[in-house]
């Protein structure tokens, strides 16, 4: 029995192996990969695959966060959190549904316009075609905030019908962070179930709860110090808001 080579099959025929050759590949040199023909085939040209070094430089961008607002009580939350990151020169996108436009409209003396003026770049409901739709879009991290009930169960399910819940799904996919801001009391096992579900996937949940231990004066100091904890779970820390530094003596 022929002994088995790692460049010619054994199964082969004695004389079919004599006759058989197999093409080498050179080790790469200067970041260029050439291939190079057997001596049967060397009327063909060798030529490299790439030109460049480098033929994928590293992306250089700005920070990039993903802002849905959906219909639940709470915009002001987002507000907040636009001109938070607004000041720090964080590019957002926001997506803001129709039931948000309402309720801004309900709780608050601002319009839609406004809050649109406050992100880089605002995309339509129904826009499934907009950057935040494709995990090849780059960004690090997205907030829905408040999230509704609705929109919790359609991301939990993976129910992609609109460009908030497809967004959030792409995080999930690829492995972004994730924060939900669910704005529901007292809560049903169905959406606690969900949350767990989602807890479990990889997204923050945050219920927007006060904290007093900082002795708010203003409902503004309340909206701070949540937004303050909504940005840490974003991966980005700001000062502004007290946070716990031990009991106070």
């Amino acid at each position: 029995m022929q002994p088995i080579t790692r460049s010619i099959p054994s199964y082969l025929s004695r004389a079919t192996r004599a006759q058989t050759s197999f093409p080498s590949f050179a080790q790469p040199q200067s970041g260029k990969f050439i291939h190079t023909t057997s001596p049967r085939n060397n009327n063909t040209p060798t030529s490299p695959i790439t030109k460049r070094a480098h033929p994928f430089p590293i992306v250089q961008r700005n920070p990039r966060i993903v802002v849905g607002v959906t219909g639940a009580t709470g915009t002001v939350f987002a507000i907040r959190l636009l001109e938070i990151l607004r000041h720090l020169d964080i590019e957002t996108h926001l997506i803001l549904s129709k039931w948000a436009q309402a309720t801004m409209k309900y709780e608050t003396d601002l319009s839609w316009e406004h809050m649109q003026s406050l992100a880089t770049r605002a995309y339509a409901m129904k826009d499934m075609a907009a950057p935040p739709s494709s995990g090849s879009f780059l960004h690090d991290g997205m907030i829905v905030v408040p999230c509704s009930m609705k929109t919790l169960a359609a991301v939990r399910a993976g129910y992609s019908d609109d460009l908030i819940s497809r967004s959030a799904d792409v995080c999930l996919k690829e492995q972004r962070k994730l924060v939900l801001v669910v704005r529901e009391t007292p809560l049903s096992a169905v959406h606690l179930d969900n949350m767990a579900f989602l807890q479990r996937a990889g997204a923050t949940i945050f219920p927007p709860v006060p904290a007093f231990y900082t002795r708010p004066k203003t409902i503004a100091d309340l909206i701070d110090q949540s937004v303050g904890r909504m940005l840490d779970s974003l991966g980005i820390h700001v000062e502004g808001f007290e946070r716990w530094e031990g009991m106070r003596k």
